[in-house]
């Protein structure tokens, strides 16, 4: 592949990151502006992410027909257009009109270049990728903490909309170098039984959901991805709510999650030529227990500061080396089939998850933060545990 498309495709990952946790730091001061209660952006989170599980469902048809470049380049425009579109809004209901466009963007530009790094790509830098994710991820709240000091909520998002533009004019001007029209289809094994699909024919979702672990390890990427977006959602209200730190500040403190994230993927692109996906993995959880460990702890906010950090970078292992390890543990032949289930799974975790927090958060307490992301730590263990074990049992 060309090497000048790489530092492109980082930085639409980049544009993917940048707003996903902005309405976040911002709903603690939004909520009031729009006449909103606490637990309702847990309604725009859930339109967000249906729209990312459609889209996903979807994008490698979409880019069969029309090619990676060109949907990579729509999709950010379309979350560019939501953003300037949130900017300007003044009723709740105009957030989750907008966020349709957002969701069904973020969504194809996830699923597309996840498969395309997957398929052109040498390993580490599926790492990476996620990293400058990170970058956005962590940007976004610094972004609006800073609109929130100088201005309000709607500069930021006028400020992120206009990012996002710059973005798409660079993938635009890179569509000569996407040379791929369309993704390699994934084929059923010939020996599996009781498929009902022939010989070289695309496997079914039934079929797959069969074999050993499958299962498993969907679980497993469902309760990381509602970890991950609860955390990253639900921090600012968290340490506003529950701690009594200034909105401002929880805004940029909110960022620590997303920077832990990204400073552990950059170095987990160069620990991952040496150590296994699977103790990649478990590196990540033991983080994720400490971080979450201090934020239950009575012990002041430069703990909780430390908490926010130690699960960001617990979190940064386990999404890239959970999709590196698929072909390896379940066959090159369904390793993309199964990555887009994955994915479904991570937004279908999103799309629950996080808003249940937001209702358990309001109608009970916001104290609640650390122990419900410990529900999800400990089944996420448990189930990629169960997936370590069925595959030493077939290489036995």
């Amino acid at each position: 592949m060309p090497a000048g498309l790489l530092p492109i495709i980082y930085l639409a990952f980049i544009g993917l990151g940048l707003p996903d946790s902005a309405i976040g730091s911002a709903w603690p001061t939004m909520a009031p502006d729009l006449g909103a209660g606490v637990s309702w952006v847990g309604v725009v989170t859930m339109i967000i992410s249906a729209g990312t599980i459609l889209s996903s469902l979807q994008s490698v048809r979409v880019v069969e027909r029309f090619g990676t470049g060109w949907v990579t380049a729509v999709s950010v425009g379309l979350t560019a257009a939501a953003l300037a579109g949130f900017s300007v809004a003044t009723e709740f209901w105009q957030l989750c009109l907008l966020a349709i466009p957002y969701g069904l963007g973020a969504g194809a530009v996830d699923a597309a270049l996840n498969t395309y790094v997957a398929v052109h790509y040498e390993s580490q830098h599926m790492s990476w990728l996620h990293c400058m994710w990170g970058v956005g991820a962590s940007g976004g709240p610094l972004i609006m903490a800073q609109c929130l000091g100088v201005g309000s909520w709607s500069l930021g998002f006028l400020v992120l909309g206009g990012l996002q533009l710059a973005i798409v004019i660079v993938l635009t001007l890179s569509l000569p170098l996407w040379r791929d029209k369309a993704l390699p289809r994934m084929e059923d094994d010939a020996d599996d039984a009781g498929s009902g699909d022939a010989e070289g024919a695309p496997i079914s979702r039934r079929a797959l959901l069969r074999r050993d672990g499958v299962l498993a390890v969907l679980i497993c990427f469902f309760c990381y991805c509602a970890l991950e977006s609860t955390c990253g959602v639900w921090a600012a209200s968290y340490c506003t709510f529950a701690r009594g730190i200034d909105a401002q500040t929880a805004a940029s403190w909110a960022s620590l999650f997303y920077i832990g994230i990204t400073l552990g993927r950059g170095v987990s692109g160069f620990i991952s030529l040496k150590v296994s996906d699977h103790n990649m993995i478990r590196l990540g959880q033991a983080l994720i227990a400490l971080g979450i460990g201090a934020m239950l702890l009575p012990l002041g906010d430069t703990v909780l500061l430390v908490g926010l950090v130690l699960v960001g970078l617990g979190c940064a292992p386990v999404y890239p080396s959970i999709i590196h390890a698929t072909p390896a543990r379940f066959g090159n032949d369904v390793a993309l089939a199964l990555t887009g289930m994955q994915m479904a799974f991570a937004y279908v975790g999103t799309l629950v998850v996080s808003p249940l927090f937001g209702v358990i958060g309001q109608g009970i307490s916001m104290e609640l933060y650390p122990p419900y992301l410990l529900v999800f730590l400990l089944v996420m263990v448990v189930a990629a545990e169960k997936v370590n074990t069925l595959m030493r049992r077939r290489t036995a």
